[in-house]
């Protein structure tokens, strides 16, 4: 007996090993951990239970035969980061560059389903050179499996990818379909092709960080919501993102604990809106003075800056944060900005997180760029994930709301359910000058009368009023009581219902 307990446990460390003390070295050596080191930090202290930990794979082409390393370069199973149970794969670049064969993707795709079924998010920690080739065909579909189980899981389950090395080819859309992704600053990268085919094909030369690198895809492309300065950070801080996220769509998010008085005043807040309207603030001030302990996670905080995302806490529960941001581009919307806020609100509805609002647009970005770009198609995509959003939303407008953009903000139009504004609010067509230009061109020669004009227009419109009149805004509020009429409002609506028509699936303009 003691013969074979002693071999199980040989065998465990081999597999711990992966591909060899050497190996594990030289992965060190560029900054990074092994595949079991991320998962300890990521996962609670002895909470992980490992699958298949002695799978090897099957291929005999290329004298593959000779090489079995037990776990295939993925190592497989399932913990919990504070209690809450998910389910985890992590890329072992010392066994084959951790890459993805037969055998690999069906350990990946056994814990996915197991996380669909049980209702917990999957993490996935991404460091591989891509498809095995000595498999051939059978890696491609490999990777075609995972792919699926990506889409059926998508808006069941969250879904979180770290780029924790390289992620090439077709390894790609696995992290793409997911719900966030986070890379890690000069040891990561992800693309299509790389340089050297970038290079043969349009004779552009370009570095590895350039084309796919971590600064790439959070500032240019819009293809990661985080970047962080090591493996131990992005670690760290997917345990602070997963702290917000219900395990399912068929659980609430977690209410945590809090220490903050959801009827706390805010008198700094009467004097945020600078006396000139075209002066910008920060609306992130807001946001920290709203939320609980002034906590907010931000998505994409490096990309499209004139509107800002993420996730916040009110009386303990998770609530979505979109708001125009007038430090960049006025707080205008344009193509990027539209497709950034749409799919996180898209994913807020997916999971049941209410939505807050805070609104400061003057309206859609000008331009030939922004009209060839497709910005109707992009605005419409925002329109498009409000309309359609069932959960609790609430909506704050600060400053401006002129046009469309009033409209596409969360209006109560788009089934707001309460729609607040600050006594500083100009909500209209559009700004006073150009209205004035356009109900007065006759009298552009005179100044002065233009300026009367200009005056009178902004007495009559540039406020909050008019649309309270009609009832679009449910109350004119004072700036100082924000958090205290939003928590109470959020408190109201945690018993909402309400569904849409039945259909196979909407078509949302893409």
């Amino acid at each position: 007996m003691k013969d074979i307990l002693q071999e199980l446990e040989d065998r465990r460390e081999a597999a711990r090993l992966g591909g060899g003390q050497r190996r594990i070295d030289a992965q060190h050596a560029r900054g990074k951990l092994t595949a079991r080191e991320r998962i300890e930090l990521l996962l609670d202290e002895g909470s992980f239970e490992e699958f298949d930990m002695f799978v090897a794979h099957r291929c005999t082409d290329f004298g593959m035969q000779a090489e079995r390393p037990w776990g295939d370069g993925v190592v497989t199973g399932w913990g919990t980061v504070n209690g809450r149970l998910v389910y985890v794969f992590s890329q072992d670049f010392t066994v084959f560059g951790g890459s993805l064969s037969e055998t690999h993707a069906q350990k990946i795709c056994k814990i996915m389903d197991m996380a669909v079924q049980n209702g917990a998010p999957v993490i996935g920690i991404n460091d591989s050179g891509g498809a095995r080739i000595q498999e051939g065909v059978a890696s491609l579909a490999g990777y075609a499996d995972v792919f699926q189980r990506n889409v059926m899981a998508s808006g069941v389950i969250p879904q979180i990818s770290l780029i924790m090395g390289p992620c090439a080819g077709g390894a790609v859309y696995s992290p793409a379909m997911t719900d966030f992704i986070f890379m890690v600053r000069d040891t990561s990268y992800m693309f299509v092709t790389g340089p050297d085919v970038v290079k043969t094909v349009t004779n552009e030369i370009v570095t590895a960080e350039e084309l796919g690198g971590a600064r790439t895809h959070t500032s240019k492309s819009s293809v990661a919501d985080g970047a962080f300065e090591n493996d131990v950070e992005a670690l760290a801080e997917t345990r602070r993102l997963i702290d917000f996220l219900p395990l399912s769509n068929r659980e609430k998010p977690p209410v945590r604990p809090f220490f903050d008085d959801p009827a706390r005043l805010e008198p700094s807040l009467d004097t945020l809106i600078p006396e000139n309207p075209n002066q910008p603030y920060d609306m992130k001030e807001l946001i920290l003075k709203v939320a609980d302990e002034g906590d907010f996670f931000e998505i994409q905080k490096d990309f499209a800056g004139n509107i800002i995302t993420g996730f916040i806490r009110l009386e303990g529960s998770t609530v979505g944060v979109v708001a125009n941001q007038p430090m960049v581009l006025a707080g205008c919307l344009d193509i990027d900005s539209s497709r950034k806020a749409a799919r996180f609100v898209r994913f807020c509805d997916a999971f049941e997180i209410p939505i807050l609002t805070f609104v400061d647009v003057p309206g859609f970005l000008p331009g030939t760029g922004q009209e060839y770009g497709g910005v109707i198609k992009h605005g419409a995509k925002l329109l498009f994930a409000y309309g359609e959003a069932t959960v609790p939303k609430v909506t704050v407008i600060t400053r401006k709301a002129y046009g469309g953009a009033y409209d596409v903000m969360s209006s109560k139009h788009l089934r707001g359910d309460f729609n607040y504004a600050w006594p500083t609010a100009e909500i209209a067509v559009m700004g006073a000058k150009g209205a004035v230009e356009i109900l007065y061109r006759n009298e552009l020669d005179d100044p002065d009368k233009i300026a009367a004009r200009t005056k009178e227009y902004e007495a009559r419109f540039a406020n909050p009023f008019v649309a309270a009149e009609k009832g679009f805004i449910d109350e004119v509020i004072m700036p100082h009581s924000t958090r205290r009429r939003v928590a109470r409002a959020f408190a109201s609506l945690r018993g909402k219902k309400l569904t849409n028509p039945w259909k196979k699936h909407d078509n949302i303009p893409l």
